[in-house]
């Protein structure tokens, strides 16, 4: 299954400037290992020492947010559209 993947530009630096990306699996863990294998380092910026989606970063799959999807499982069929978002938080 290959999908796309928008990358946001904090994280450009990882995929050579890109802004979109393709990566394989069928559920988002698998997406995320394929990005690492191609883009080493970027993993451990969406997911944190304990497997989990880090806090400040939100992960869609088309239109739904996969944290209320399920999780890491969420599955990307062929041709979806993964967007990395990080979070802003301000005062």
């Amino acid at each position: 299954m290959s999908v796309s993947v928008r990358v946001p530009t904090i994280l450009r630096t990882y995929t050579r400037g890109e802004s979109e990306v393709t990566a394989d699996g069928a559920k988002l863990s698998e997406v995320l290992d394929s990005l690492e294998s191609a883009y080493p380092g970027i993993k451990a910026r969406v997911v944190d020492e304990q497997g989990e989606l880090r806090r400040f970063v939100n992960v869609y799959v088309g239109n739904e947010d996969v944290r209320f999807a399920d999780g890491l499982d969420t599955a990307t069929p062929d041709g979806s559209q993964v967007s990395v978002i990080p979070a802003v938080a301000g005062g």
